[in-house]
């Protein structure tokens, strides 16, 4: 039987026959590899897009509803997202998320590098240390908010015997308009900064040694090995949590729930919260929906933003 052979330039001569059954057997063991792997993480992602995409089409086919669960849905168009960009309590909404949002994020940021740098030091317990500042973190966001609520209450809270103690006045904290969304930043930033922190801790450790010794070796002091060596390796993860803390901080409700419920004159509602106050309070399902689907359209925006502007000043974030 004659057998064609195939003469690659430079190549040893190899059976045609021979490679056909090879590509065949690669085929087959990706094949296998493939079905494998999703055996593992089918079931996963199954359960992943069905608890995200059917939510999401479902809203969007609300949004376009007058329903409050009782009577039969009446289709109303677009009406729903007219009247939300009319409605003087949703820019409320905006402003308010858009304070905290301003004031947690690079609060949080600073915070998190500020503590990964001393952790990151050789000291006693720092294991104990490092542990007490993640803590807050996994901690129950509702539990945080509850505790939190007992400490600035007003008459025999905590912070305001401290205050007592010190011979300063006394605080009214959450009953207050102006200091009410303030206090919920320091309470925020209690429960995740600890994020921050392990995040920048592990960047730090990631850093090439090498590096660090020879910006020392070449006369550099700890401020200017900081700044010209440290700072520069973190800037893709500081892209990186600008971002998860930007989200987190649009999407507040658990805090604004357990301590001020939106109050006091409704200076705490943020956009989260004033959609549920629509949607399961007032019973107002589709406008609740056309909200929900806004604060999706803010959060896109400002993520795509950040990303864009990080890419711009040539940080690469991911």
């Amino acid at each position: 039987m004659t057998v064609q052979l195939d003469r690659p330039t430079g190549g040893p001569v190899r059976p045609v026959a021979e490679e056909k059954v090879s590509r065949k057997q690669k085929r087959a063991r990706r094949r296998r590899q493939d079905l494998v792997g999703w055996g593992f993480v089918g079931l996963a992602t199954f359960l992943v897009i069905g608890l995200s995409v059917f939510p999401a089409g479902w809203a969007f086919f609300i949004s376009r509803k007058k329903w409050n669960l009782l009577s039969p849905a009446k289709d109303v168009g677009w009406r729903n997202y007219q009247a939300m960009v009319n409605d003087p309590e949703v820019w409320a909404a905006v402003r308010h998320t858009l304070f905290f949002t301003a004031m947690f994020v690079p609060i949080s940021i600073f915070l998190g590098v500020l503590i990964a740098v001393a952790l990151n030091q050789r000291i006693r317990l720092v294991g104990f240390y490092r542990t007490a500042i993640f803590i807050p973190f996994v901690a129950s966001a509702a539990a945080t908010g509850i505790l939190a609520g007992f400490v600035f209450e007003p008459n025999y809270g905590s912070a305001n015997d401290i205050l007592r103690r010190l011979g300063l006045p006394p605080q009214p904290w959450l009953e207050s308009p102006t200091q009410a969304m303030i206090v919920i930043v320091i309470i925020a930033l209690w429960g995740q900064v600890g994020f921050c922190v392990v995040v920048y801790l592990a960047a730090l450790q990631d850093i090439p040694q090498e590096i660090v010794e020879a910006a020392v070796v070449d006369g550099a002091n700890r401020r200017q090995v900081f700044r010209y060596v440290t700072m520069p390796e973190l800037a893709p993860v500081t892209v990186f949590t600008a971002v998860w803390q930007t989200i987190t901080a649009l999407q507040l409700f658990d805090l604004v729930y357990t301590t001020t419920r939106g109050g006091p004159v409704n200076s705490t509602v943020t956009l989260v919260y004033y959609v549920y106050k629509v949607a399961f309070q007032e019973s107002r399902f589709g406008y609740g929906a056309a909200v929900s689907y806004g604060l999706f359209a803010l959060t896109m925006i400002v993520t795509l933003f950040m990303i864009w502007y990080s890419r711009r000043t040539k940080i690469e974030a991911f």
